[in-house]
């Protein structure tokens, strides 16, 4: 809010103290059941006393609302001091830790990401929390050298390579290892704050995330943290590690998963709560690794795994209960490894498999309960792969 002139302040205190005043003044009378004032009372002298005792109460008054309004912007003015000085100390530590993360050396850049970290945790307001997670998201979605390797015995000419080649080989291989470090702590540490609950120092809910294209390849935990904003994983590949989400509420939040890769290790959302917003997985592949929405709830939520591809490796929704929203696997292509929708209760909402093709590997809902799911059954009437239907309507089976 920003102060106001001098002149209004006062103008504006002295108008509400005077109507306060009227207001209290002839609530008193009408309380105190007075008709009318004797206008044939003469004025003597307590009378006369009373009167200005009554006129320095106003004057005495006054000046209380002029030192309260002078006392009012010195404090406003005292903490926009205090707000400027923050931000100043926040920037010029903001940019001594960008500098650091621009280093040569994968050593200062590990300490310019725990600078970043300590300034989001510290940040005066949350626009400039948000830039310092934004550079870090960013750090994660530059271009990285791959892996180059163990030193080949044999180069392309049949000789093996000197000493001076190895030594730059392994100078090589030990930049990468360094490199990938500072990235995984990046990761990591992303995932604690996400992990602390809002309100507490340290949460970064709330804030948005964008790893977008990023190589996740260690473990993450995520283990109860909430999205409440816009977190992005498009086209992030998860190759390796363990990431899990296990009891992490996606509400009224909007997470995109959109053409992700889970090539490897493992991604769970074990007992996950999605409500309220979207939690996009379409066109996801789902190739070598295992990934499950166990004992999920999808409550009043848009969650569609439209066009995903199921290739390998095992994805399974064992126990979740479909009770709102709209869910939809429409487009789904399984070609390999199985689908578990073993003991799910489909209650409520929507739950669509239209122009879903099941060719090879497995499909399961057995134990499952509720409606059948739109499109379900033209999709195993054309399936090339076993699907288990048992205990779900059982005229189908």
């Amino acid at each position: 809010m920003r102060l106001w002139k001098v002149g209004w302040a006062l103008a504006v205190t002295f108008v509400l103290a005077l109507l306060a005043a009227g207001g209290i003044f002839y609530a008193l009378v009408h309380l105190l059941d007075f008709q009318e004032i004797d206008s044939t009372a003469k004025l003597d002298a307590t009378t006369l006393f009373d009167l200005l005792k009554l006129s320095f109460g106003v004057v005495a008054g006054a000046g209380a609302l002029v030192a309260l309004v002078v006392a009012y912007r010195r404090q406003r003015v005292d903490e926009a001091g205090a707000h400027r000085e923050a931000t100043r100390l926040h920037t010029e530590r903001f940019a001594q830790a960008v500098e650091q993360l621009g280093s040569d050396s994968p050593a200062i850049r590990l300490g310019g990401v725990y600078a970043l970290t300590g300034l989001a945790d510290d940040a005066p307001t949350r626009e400039l929390r948000q830039t310092c997670i934004d550079v870090l998201c960013a750090y994660l979605r530059l271009p990285s050298s791959p892996d180059p390797g163990d030193v080949i015995d044999l180069l392309a000419d049949g000789t093996s390579p000197s000493a001076e080649q190895r030594e730059a080989h392994q100078d090589k291989r030990d930049r990468y290892r360094a490199l990938r470090e500072v990235r995984h702590t990046i990761l990591r540490l992303i995932a604690e704050h996400y992990s602390v609950p809002m309100g507490k120092y340290g949460s970064w809910r709330g804030c948005n995330l964008d790893l977008t294209r990023v190589s996740i390849d260690c473990d993450m935990t995520f283990f109860g943290a909430g999205f409440h904003g816009r977190v992005f994983f498009d086209g992030a590949t998860f190759s390796e590690g363990k990431v899990k989400f296990d009891y992490a509420s996606f509400s009224r939040s909007v997470v995109s998963f959109r053409d992700a890769v889970f090539s490897g290790g493992s991604a769970t959302f074990d007992g996950a709560l999605f409500y309220g917003g979207s939690v996009h997985f379409d066109g996801a592949e789902f190739s070598g690794s295992r990934v499950s929405f166990d004992w999920a709830d999808f409550a009043e939520s848009r969650v569609p795994f439209d066009r995903a591809k199921f290739s390998g490796g095992r994805v399974s929704f064992d126990g979740a209960k479909f009770s709102g929203g709209r869910v939809s696997f429409d487009r789904a292509e399984v070609s390999g490894g199985s689908l578990s929708l073993e003991r799910a209760a489909f209650s409520g909402g929507e739950v669509s498999f239209d122009r879903a093709a099941f060719s090879s590997g497995s499909v399961s809902f057995s134990g499952a309960t509720g409606s059948i799911p739109s499109g379900l059954l033209a999709a195993v009437d054309g399936a090339t792969t076993a699907v288990t239907l048992s205990a779900l309507w059982p005229v189908r089976q």
